[in-house]
């Protein structure tokens, strides 16, 4: 039998321990009958991360082939991301389930989305007598999610509106439910984010739009949220480019990013459970989760709260193993210094193990 080992405190409690990896799990009794085990390396020992809002597979443009989706996949875990969330892709990627030195994925299927209310490529686009077929063939489809548009851009009206009425997503949360699904949405505005709670969704996406009362009625129900803030930090790059043709909708977004602090520190202020996701995909880059948990941390979140979302916390809402207990799967990552107080060590992972295997 062989084994490695790793010595260092382990996140979340601290406690500073041996870690030994045998056939992939984590032990820590030293193995019956190990002569010795070789010494993988020492350092803060932290739950894989979760990149709770990836886009694997896509590019400005729609879908991307196997070798870049490989590439893109290697930069997330080689940044410490081991369990991916994709929200909406084009490309099929139940592949990648096959492969054990790429990150564990959990796919949404494609993005839900109104006829030409939405970026081209990327998604299903549905009027809103096809969303419950369409709802339920994504739920069937994915590993457990399904992604709608909440809303977007009407080119007739010059703004956000929501992409589909309230009868039909209630219908279409009721349907992917009854296949076992949960929904999330993209939803930058405030109107379409009360008949998406009032229709029972599991999160939602940015939600710049935020209310108090939207808060309340998430804490209530265990609705969840992922802010992006990266994402949203490019607000003033969409204001800028519809300025011209689209003032109210320049107006609109202008007021949303103005906003986005105060509704992000509400939701936190409010108990509303907070995840962390890059937006890795479009214009938007892999590798980077270390810039998004930091972006986060900047707006006011405390440091725990925010690793915890990006790793135990993060991975415990989406079925996995928390922490790192006695026989659970070996997926972790090795720092050299305490992330807690200095997240910019998120960015020079020491050691990446997945499955048991040293990857990085």
């Amino acid at each position: 039998m062989s084994a490695l080992r790793f010595s260092g405190p382990v996140l979340p409690d601290g406690e500073v321990r041996e870690v030994y990896v045998v056939d992939g799990r984590i032990t820590y009794e030293r193995p019956a009958g190990l002569a010795g085990a070789e010494s993988a390396g020492e350092g803060w020992i932290v739950p894989g991360l979760v990149d709770a809002h990836n886009h694997l597979g896509l590019e400005d443009g729609g879908a991307v082939d196997e070798a870049e989706i490989e590439r893109t996949a290697i930069a997330d875990r080689d940044n410490g991301v081991l369990l991916t969330r994709d929200c909406g892709s084009p490309a099929d990627t139940r592949w990648v389930h096959e492969r054990e030195d790429l990150p564990r994925l959990i796919r949404c299927g494609r993005h839900i989305a109104r006829t030409r209310r939405y970026l081209r490529n990327y998604g299903v686009e549905v009027e809103p007598d096809g969303l419950l077929d369409t709802v339920t063939e994504q739920a069937l489809d994915g590993d457990g999610w399904v992604k709608l548009v909440g809303d977007w851009i009407s080119r007739e009206e010059g703004d956000l509106t929501p992409s589909f009425p309230a009868d039909a997503v209630t219908a279409a949360i009721e349907a992917a439910h009854a296949q076992g699904a949960k929904v999330t949405a993209h939803c930058f505005g405030e109107a379409s984010i009360s008949p998406l709670l009032d229709a029972g969704i599991d999160c939602i996406e940015h939600g710049t739009g935020l209310t108090a009362a939207h808060l309340e009625q998430m804490v209530a129900r265990g609705v969840a949220l992922v802010p992006t803030v990266l994402q949203t930090s490019k607000f003033p790059e969409f204001v800028s480019a519809a300025r011209d043709k689209f003032p109210t909708y320049s107006a609109t977004m202008e007021s949303l990013y103005a906003g986005r602090r105060e509704v992000l520190m509400n939701a936190y202020d409010a108990g509303v459970a907070l995840y962390v996701g890059s937006d890795g995909g479009g214009s938007a880059r892999h590798g980077v989760l270390h810039e998004e948990i930091l972006a986060m941390a900047a707006m006011g979140l405390p440091n725990e709260y925010v690793l915890g979302a990006a790793s135990w916390r993060g991975r415990s809402w989406l079925g996995w193993n928390p922490g790192l207990d006695e026989g659970d799967p070996a997926d972790f990552v090795v720092y050299p210094r305490n992330p807690v107080e200095d997240l910019s060590v998120l960015a020079e992972p020491s050691r990446v193990v997945l499955r048991g295997k040293v990857v990085a």
